[in-house]
C-alpha cells in the first residue's frame, strides 16, 4: 500500500512536512484556503494559490482543479486544491478512504473539526489534537527536546501564545484593514524602517509597520489577505542572511520527520497484517 497523503494547510510547517514526504516518494497534495495566511511565503507551497505555481527547494506545487489533480501527481508535482473543508475525502474519483492518510497542519491550536470519512491515519500538528481521541497521532511543534516527536496517546505541550526566540521579530497588525507592502521578503531592513502600512477598514487612516531591529524581512503576508487586528503579518530575522528565506526551517523539517515516522509505522502495521 502506498497512500495518498493529504495535508491541510500549506504554510511553512506544512511545507516542511510536504517536502519530507515528497522527497522519499510519497504522493502528496495540499488543501488550502482561497486566500492562504502564510507569512514565510517564499518557502510555502500555499503560495501556488496566488501565483499558480510555487517552487520550494526544487519541488513544485501547482494550483489545480479537481480534474487536474491526478495529472499533477503523475507529473511529480504537489497539487494544491482550494478545499478548506477537505471535501476531497468524499470524492470517490480522487481519494479512497482506505488508501488516504491526512495530516492536519493548519495549526489552529483548537479542537479540530470531525473528518467526513474514516481514514486509516489522521495526524495532527500541535495543540488542539489528542491522539486516540480526535486523531490517531500528534506531532510536537513546540521548540524543545520533544520537538518533532510522535505521540500515539495524549497531546502535545500547550500553546504558549508566544513566538519562538525574540518576541519582537513577529509583526502584528495594529488594526483591521488592507496591507500595503513597501519591502520584499528577503530584503535587508534597518531598525525603524517602514515595512508596510495597514489601510484602516473603518477610518481614512494608515498605520505603519516598522522593523523592530536590523535584519532580513523573513516573511510578509500576501496583500490580498483581509487583515484583522492582532493578526501575524510579518517576521524579521536578525541573522541578516537572505539565503534563509529560501530554505525550509529546521523546525519544519523536524516536524516533517515526525510525520514521516508516523506514516512509516502505520505502513509497517499494514504489512504485518498481510
Amino acid at each position: 500500500m502506498k497512500p495518498l497523503i493529504l495535508i491541510r494547510g500549506g504554510g511553512d510547517l506544512a511545507s516542511g512536512v510536504a517536502l519530507r514526504l515528497h522527497r522519499v516518494g510519497f504522493q502528496v497534495a495540499i488543501l488550502e484556503l482561497d486566500k492562504p495566511l502564510a507569512v514565510r511565503r517564499t518557502v510555502c507551497f500555499s503560495e501556488a494559490v496566488y501565483e499558480g505555481v510555487q517552487m520550494v527547494e526544487g519541488v513544485t506545487s501547482r494550483l489545480v482543479s479537481a480534474d487536474q489533480f491526478q495529472v499533477a501527481l503523475e507529473a511529480g508535482e504537489i497539487p494544491v486544491l482550494i478545499d478548506p473543508n477537505a471535501n476531497i475525502l468524499r470524492n470517490q474519483f480522487l481519494t479512497s478512504p482506505r488508501n488516504t492518510f491526512l495530516v492536519d497542519a493548519r495549526l489552529l491550536k483548537s479542537e479540530p473539526d470531525a473528518l467526513s470519512a474514516d481514514i486509516p491515519l489522521h495526524i495532527g500538528l500541535g495543540p488542539g489534537f489528542r491522539a486516540g481521541e480526535n486523531c490517531h497521532a500528534v506531532i510536537e511543534t513546540r521548540r524543545s527536546h520533544t520537538l518533532g516527536r510522535v505521540l500515539w496517546d495524549g497531546e502535545t505541550q500547550p500553546d504558549t501564545r508566544q513566538p519562538d526566540g525574540d518576541l519582537r521579530r513577529v509583526l502584528r497588525a495594529p488594526e483591521s484593514g488592507a496591507l500595503i507592502p513597501f519591502v520584499d521578503i528577503g530584503n535587508h531592513v534597518k531598525e525603524g524602517q517602514l515595512i508596510a502600512e495597514i489601510k484602516s477598514s473603518i477610518e481614512n487612516r494608515k498605520s505603519k509597520i516598522v522593523s523592530p531591529f536590523n535584519g532580513i524581512l523573513r516573511g510578509l503576508i500576501h496583500p490580498r489577505v483581509e487583515i484583522t487586528e492582532g493578526m501575524k503579518i510579518g517576521d524579521v530575522d536578525s541573522r541578516n542572511d537572505p539565503a534563509l528565506c529560501k530554505l525550509i526551517s529546521d523546525k519544519a523539517l523536524s516536524v516533517g520527520g515526525g510525520v514521516l515516522e508516523a506514516v512509516l509505522i502505520k505502513l509497517r502495521e499494514f504489512e504485518n497484517l498481510e
